[in-house]
């Protein structure tokens, strides 16, 4: 009999099949769990490839333009019209970060753009409560949304916002997540970054932040516009109050610095962002369009100072009048302060002109190198009588400032006092194209009128110069005769220039010493500094130049348009300005350096015959004019090298002078100094006191004179 296989079953029902076994099952959902995993790896790459996150847009931050320390003189706004400063975390206060983690992302530093237990709570919160109650949106979701910002808040933003996350969590480290956190984050109007918002509510930078400043700005990007303190300062508090507590209860501050924070004041107004050094600014900008930070040579310290001084200064002095100041550190030629005007954004003073780079006419400020170049030559000496009268240049007649003459003056009179005529006296003797070679020493090539040689008017202000370059020139003289180049980092870099002193150091002593024993203006304190001032033809123009041992200040006074200002002078207008910027600029005043080797301020009586008067004829030519001739130095030559050799005790073999033409007798200086005896032979001897550079100067018993300068090896 046989038999089917085929099983019958009772009431027709057939049993559920057998389901795996539990090691069936765990392979299953192992299988399908590697599936999704590779399914969402190959989504994850395939998106990364296709539509990767916008991060290039994040680096659209504001140009900045800093101080030498790196601090910030003026910003610009981004090219979406937004203050966003680029900020780090090394630019905040650390406790800050601290306090924004523990209340925006605790596990920051452990995931990997999504929070799960955060969204585990926050799906709780919402299914028990009806409502959302807290987020779950970490750092890294924040900072995708703040770079691809989205119109409406659905669900389909929110994955991709989720999806971003990951993505940029894949590019970037923590660090780098947080700087555009700390650079992107909205903080109400056109404020991005903590940066920009520390600087319009508190008027610092971040590095510094109490607990109470700290927490207003972890609060205020949550609802930037609800909670700005200008128009909401209620819901400010209230948001700031919330992350004391939170922040008390992770640890990051004390229960009662909590509360003693909350019951700080918060800023009702918002602050202007740093506006320093507008016209350098704006050359850096013109300079580098594409460049983020533009460093200077400045000190914001001392940028504020003068940019206030100016600004009253000008206040003080009436309408359509501007002022310009440049301070520069004479050792490294380094710009430390320049203003353009008294108010860039002053249009009845025609604030947009930079006037520091203007060229004017300098009035009496060239005169110090007059002098200087006289005192090198071996002319005149402190102490030497010069005529102040009415005297005839062949045709050119200048006259003093107040059209009063006074006679018999010494030389330091004559400087201190500015007097015209015997600048041109001298001038008339160094001759008006050494002086402006020696102008070129310093790099400064000062402007004649078209097609015109230089002539004895440039000693009282006929040419062109600016106050940058008139302050270059006074750094030479500041820094013992030897020129150096200012610059500020943006248009020009500072250093010492290439070539010759400006004037011997001996030279540039003697000059400084006669400018600091000159009074100070009216109302102004002694300040231990060397000054001069400067007024040109018609009252358009007043000049003041002063400075110390490490410092050199200039200042500028007139109309942009050139108008004439009835009454304005140097040492009425500029000079109380030079000694308010001196006393407001925040440094300690350095003493100006002592004689150097050689420098010697003898009375008249202690003076060689031939300097105790500068000579002239009743023309007011010099002497030198007479038939005979002049005395010349034929040996050594000048620029010679003259290798001497080392008697006993190491003193040097002297060196034998010759020269020819003058009349006797014959007075020998080295570096300024007299040599012991009145020679009236045309030889002598001179004993070097080392080697070096060195002026060699004879002069003659008619005050005429002659100079070599030699090098002695």
């Amino acid at each position: 009999m046989m038999f089917s296989r085929r099983k019958s079953y009772r009431n027709g029902i057939v049993p559920a099949p057998r389901l795996p076994s539990g090691r069936g099952r765990a392979i299953v959902a192992l299988s399908l769990a590697l599936i999704l995993s590779a399914l969402a790896v190959f989504t994850l790459e395939w998106a990364d490839r296709t539509f990767p996150p916008p991060l290039s847009e994040a680096d659209t931050v504001s140009a900045e333009v800093l101080d030498r320390d790196g601090r910030l003189l003026r910003a610009f706004a981004a090219k979406d019209g937004l203050w966003r400063l680029k900020t780090t975390a090394q630019d905040v206060d650390p406790r800050f970060i601290e306090m924004l983690i523990a209340y925006e992302d605790q596990r920051f530093r452990e995931h990997h753009g999504v929070d799960p237990l955060a969204l585990a709570r926050a799906a709780l919160q919402f299914v028990t409560n009806g409502r959302i109650v807290s987020g779950a949106s970490t750092l890294s979701m924040q900072v995708a949304r703040l770079i691809e910002p989205r119109e409406r808040r659905t669900l389909g933003a929110k994955l991709l916002q989720v999806a971003r996350a990951i993505q940029i969590e894949r590019r970037l480290g923590k660090d780098e997540i947080l700087d555009l956190y700390l650079t992107h984050a909205p903080y109400g109007g056109n404020l991005e970054g903590v940066r920009a918002a520390s600087l319009a509510w508190f008027g610092k930078e971040p590095r510094r932040l109490s607990a109470g400043e700290a927490a207003l700005l972890v609060a205020l990007p949550q609802l930037p516009e609800k909670r700005r303190p200008d128009r909401n300062l209620a819901a400010a508090e209230a948001a700031r109050k919330r992350v004391l507590a939170r922040a008390a209860v992770a640890r990051v501050i004390g229960e009662g610095e909590a509360e003693r924070a909350a019951m700080t004041a918060i800023p009702t107004r918002r602050l202007q962002l740093p506006a320093h050094a507008a016209h350098l600014a704006e050359a850096a900008r013109r300079k580098d369009p594409a460049g983020r930070r533009h460093p200077t040579t400045l000190s914001r310290n001392i940028q504020r100072s003068l940019e206030g001084v100016a600004r009253e200064g000008a206040a003080r002095l009436g309408p359509k009048v501007s002022v310009a100041m440049v301070m520069a550190d004479i050792r490294t030629g380094e710009i430390v302060g320049e203003v353009g005007s008294a108010d860039y954004f002053d249009a009845s003073r025609s604030g947009w002109i930079d006037m520091s780079r203007i060229t004017r006419s300098p009035g009496s400020t060239l005169k110090p190198f007059i002098y200087g170049l006289a005192f090198e030559e071996g002319l005149v000496s402190q102490e030497t009588i010069i005529e102040d009268r009415p005297a005839d240049f062949f045709g050119y007649r200048p006259r003093n400032f107040d059209m009063n003459y006074q006679g018999d003056v010494t030389v330091r009179q004559a400087l201190q006092l500015s007097l015209n005529v015997p600048a041109i006296r001298l001038l008339d003797a160094v001759g008006p194209s050494r002086l402006m070679v020696r102008f070129r020493r310093a790099d400064v090539r000062p402007k004649l009128p078209p097609h015109e040689a230089p002539g004895l008017a440039i000693g009282l202000g006929g040419v062109g110069i600016t106050l940058h370059e008139l302050v270059q020139l006074y750094a030479g003289l500041a820094n013992q005769g030897w020129p150096v180049r200012l610059g500020d980092g943006i248009e020009g870099v500072p250093g010492p220039t290439d070539g010759e002193p400006l004037l011997s150091t001996v030279a540039a002593w003697h000059v400084a010493d006669i400018l600091s024993d000159v009074l100070p203006p009216a109302g102004s304190r002694r300040h231990g500094i060397a000054y001069k001032t400067g007024t040109s033809y018609g009252y358009r123009d007043a000049w003041s130049v002063g400075f110390d041992g490490r410092y050199v200040l200039g200042v500028w006074v007139g109309r942009p348009d050139n108008g004439a200002v009835p009454g304005l002078t140097g040492y009425g207008a500029a000079a109380p300005i030079l000694f308010e910027g001196f006393a407001k600029a925040g440094i300690a005043i350095t003493p100006l350096p002592g004689p150097p080797a050689g420098a010697v301020r003898l009375v008249q009586a202690d003076l060689p015959i031939s300097q105790r008067r500068f000579s002239v004829t009743a023309n007011g030519l010099l002497s030198a004019s007479v038939r005979e001739a002049a005395p010349q130095i034929v040996f050594p030559p000048e620029g010679a090298r003259v290798e001497l050799g080392a008697q006993g005790d190491g003193v040097i073999t002297p060196l034998t002078l010759k020269l020819q033409g003058g009349r006797a007798p014959f007075r020998w200086l080295a570096n300024g100094r007299p040599l012991p005896d009145v020679a009236r032979r045309r030889v002598s001897q001179w004993q070097p006191d080392g080697g070096g550079y060195s002026t060699l100067t004879v002069i003659d018993a008619l005050g005429r004179a002659a100079s070599v300068r030699v090098f002695v090896q």
